[in-house]
Formats: structure tokens, C-alpha cells, sequence
């Protein structure tokens, strides 16, 4: 990841010496111009340098190619309008291959949720704000109900089918803001901010009339994917690791009186 960001600084500094030397706006003089869009850019390339947050640094490459574009209506001179669409199109590449970095370090390549890391920091960012806000927030604890026998009995390829077929009908039914990670293994956690308990615990009882609709077919046979899952709403001050443990336990309860079934947590 550090090698991918020292690399954009590099590549950001080195427009600033090809298609960035041009004429800028904001009022500069035509002398002036470009040593100071050089100054703009390197002054960029720093920012990418001192910091290890990759949407922090696509924020940035936003504000470099804004300063680029602004190009366009500053200089009527072919040549120099060549050297900055040359230069716009390379930040806009840096931009896309750092978004494509951003998102496969936060993504579980198999079934296409929110990895650890992308959870944690969706997790620590949604309990901030509904603190900050006095919001409600909601998550859910979910485990695939037998797996292990799942898997002993049809084979690894068929656990992976069924990771991904209940994290695609998970998608399906929450809301465009909630959000579904793996939490390891067979369980994942959902994310439902803005969302009161007993609203939290109605997607759950969506979610599972869902999965009983939409049986896996294999081999000619349907195979029913069922889960059971610990909920619990956060109160006001409620570390992220306090939440988490509070619906663990409640899952771990579910699981305990006799699975496929959704337990609040206390």
C-alpha cells in the first residue's frame, strides 16, 4: 500500500514537470503561471507522501485535477491545451487505479463484502456519527447455520457458493446505506445505521423469508441456506467492541436454543 501511494506522489510530481508546465487562472501573470501550477502540484505530491489513507489521498488527486482543468479555459495555445488534457488524463488514471487499490483493501474478494478492515473503519466511523448526532445504529451478528457440514458433505467449492449467495441476497434486501461485511469465516455482520431495533430485527425476518425463497440449486438438488444471527442497537457512549461483544453473545444464544432463529441482545 505505501509503495502505491509513494508511486502516485512521484507520478503526480512528474506532471508538474511535463504536461503540468502551462498557464493557470486565479488571477497569475503568464511569467508567474507555471512555477507556480509546479508549486501547486509538488505541493500536492507532498500531501500523498504524509498520508497512508487512500480516500484521503483521491481527495487530494481531486483538487489536482480540478487545478488542471482550470487550464483549459486559461490558454487558447493548442500546444499547451495538448499538454493539459495529457496531464488531466493521467491524474484521472492515477485517480482510478487508486480507487481500484481503496477498494480491494477493504473488500473480501470472494464474496464481495466488506473485509476486516473495511468493516472496522465503516464500523468506527458510523458509531462516531451517531454519537456525534444522537442517532440511532444498529448491527447484526450472523452465522451460517451447519456449515461445517455444508462443507463435509458437498465440498469447499459449495461453502463458497453459499457465502456468496447469502451475502447477494443480503445486498438484495438491505438499504443502500446499510452495510454487510465478513467477520470472519461463516459469520458476517451487518451494519444498520439509522435504524431502531425493532427495525433492525423486521430486516433480519426479511432477510431469512428471503433465503427460504431462494433455495440453492447444485448437483439437482436444493439446498437450503438458513442462519442465526445476535442483534443489537447501540446506546449512547457504547464502545464499538462493547456492541460487537453484546450481539456476539446474543448470537452465541441463537445458536444454543436450537439455530435459524434471531436473538436481541441485552
Amino acid at each position: 500500500m505505501a509503495g502505491d501511494m509513494n508511486q502516485g506522489a512521484m507520478q503526480l510530481a512528474a506532471l508538474s514537470r511535463t504536461g503540468g508546465r502551462t498557464r493557470t487562472p486565479r488571477g497569475l501573470s503568464l511569467a508567474t503561471a507555471p512555477t507556480d501550477y509546479y508549486n501547486r502540484i509538488e505541493n500536492y505530491a507532498q500531501k500523498i507522501r504524509e498520508t497512508q489513507d487512500v480516500r484521503a489521498i483521491i481527495g487530494i488527486l481531486d483538487e489536482a485535477l480540478n487545478e488542471t482543468r482550470a487550464l483549459h479555459t486559461a490558454n487558447e495555445m493548442a500546444i499547451v491545451r495538448n499538454q493539459v488534457v495529457l496531464a488531466e488524463q493521467r491524474i484521472e488514471h492515477l485517480k482510478g487505479e487508486l480507487e481500484l487499490v481503496n477498494k480491494l483493501v477493504r473488500e473480501d474478494q470472494l464474496t464481495g463484502a466488506l473485509n476486516r478492515r473495511g468493516l472496522d473503519d465503516s464500523l468506527a466511523r458510523e458509531a462516531a456519527r451517531a454519537e456525534r448526532g444522537g442517532t440511532f445504529l444498529c448491527i447484526a451478528l450472523i452465522d451460517i447455520d451447519n456449515f461445517k457440514k455444508i462443507n463435509d458433505a458437498h465440498g469447499h467449492q459449495v461453502g463458497d457458493i453459499v457465502l456468496v449467495h447469502l451475502v447477494a441476497i443480503i445486498k438484495e434486501t438491505i438499504r443502500s446505506n446499510d452495510l454487510i461485511g465478513r467477520y470472519g469465516g461463516e459469520e458476517f455482520l451487518l451494519l444498520l445505521p439509522d435504524s431502531r431495533l425493532d427495525e433492525a430485527v423486521a430486516v433480519m425476518n426479511r432477510l431469512q423469508r428471503e433465503l427460504a425463497a431462494k433455495p440453492i440449486s447444485w448437483a439437482k438438488q436444493r439446498l437450503l441456506v438458513t442462519f442465526s444471527a445476535g442483534v443489537a442497537a447501540r446506546v449512547p457512549g457504547e464502545a464499538v467492541e462493547t456492541l460487537i461483544n453484546r450481539a456476539d453473545q446474543a448470537l452465541y444464544e441463537a445458536k444454543r436454543v436450537g439455530k435459524d432463529r434471531i436473538i436481541v441482545a441485552s
